[in-house]
């Protein structure tokens, strides 16, 4: 058994994907605008990514735009047949980099044909609605419309699956009763923890949890209490951030992303990191200390 085999399998619309993912959006250039500064190592990455046994890759086609998608393609295609890749779309990206929301039919539809033309797909696996009432966090708003959108995409065959991006519970239930939600996309980790109930809610319906900003993402967490478990077992701290969420749930996907050959190694070891109780203990604590 290879060390990625050990963080397990969860079922994301019909198809067994392994715990331990990985996130392509710092593939693109900084602010994730523009190209990568290595076009080269960004390859490497996702070629040693896949055949060290990813076989669950998330992006976006507003990532760079259009560069994290491509440089996939470049890498990858034509692509296994146990890998999935997972897109989103309901942004795209101003002259300056900014996040704009793009909630449309119109602007969804063109998103939609953006990621299969750019992977060189026929239909997209699955396709997560990036909510954005709120750029940096859930916020409630009505998403049946854009989601019917995308629900008619996907009886048109050019979708496989849905999901959603920065939702809360109340557009997760919205969401379900408007086509099947296979997995759920939110801001979760060691001092991030508002959505605990959900993911058990979700855990006990058989729907994925994938959490982004394992270690906090553009502001990093600072926690001694990681630092100190990390040292005590010889691991990085994002290893054992990694490892915590893990242990979680067993509905949680994991999708660190890096552009290093080096940090992609570390993070995919985590699968193997054993925690012992007196760790998930402390570690359990670091969301109160931080409140």
């Amino acid at each position: 058994m290879s060390t990625i085999d050990q963080s397990g399998t969860f079922n994301v619309g019909g198809r067994s994907v392994k715990r331990l993912g990985y996130g392509a959006m710092q593939l693109a250039g900084p602010g994730v605008f523009g190209p990568p500064k290595d076009h080269g190592a960004a390859l490497a990455v996702l070629r040693e990514a896949v055949a060290s046994g990813v076989n669950h890759i998330d992006t976006s086609d507003f990532y760079g735009p259009h560069v994290t998608n491509q440089i996939i393609r470049e890498a990858l295609h034509p692509y296994r047949d146990d890998l999935t890749i997972v897109t989103k779309i309901g942004a795209r990206r101003g002259a300056d980099g900014s996040w704009i929301p793009a909630f449309s039919r119109e602007e969804l539809t063109e998103a939609v044909y953006d990621n299969l033309r750019n992977l060189g797909l026929d239909v997209l696996d699955v396709v997560n609605l990036r909510i954005m009432y709120d750029v940096h966090g859930p916020a409630e708003g009505s998403i049946e419309a854009p989601l019917t959108a995308l629900a008619d995409l996907q009886r048109q065959g050019l979708v496989r699956h849905v999901g959603l991006s920065n939702a809360t519970s109340k557009q997760i239930t919205e969401g379900r009763g408007i086509t099947e939600i296979v997995c759920v996309q939110n801001q979760y980790n060691l001092a991030h923890r508002a959505d605990d109930a959900l993911i058990d809610d979700l855990a006990r319906d058989g729907i994925a949890y994938v959490p982004f900003f394992p270690l906090g993402g553009f502001s990093p967490l600072q926690s001694s209490t990681l630092s100190d478990v990390a040292a005590r077992l010889n691991a990085t701290p994002m290893q054992v951030a990694l490892a915590w969420l893990l242990r979680r749930a067993e509905n949680i996907l994991l999708i660190p992303g890096t552009s290093s050959l080096g940090h992609l190694r570390e993070n995919l070891t985590a699968a193997g990191l054993a925690l012992p109780d007196e760790a998930l203990k402390q570690l359990d604590g670091v969301a109160g200390s931080a409140a």
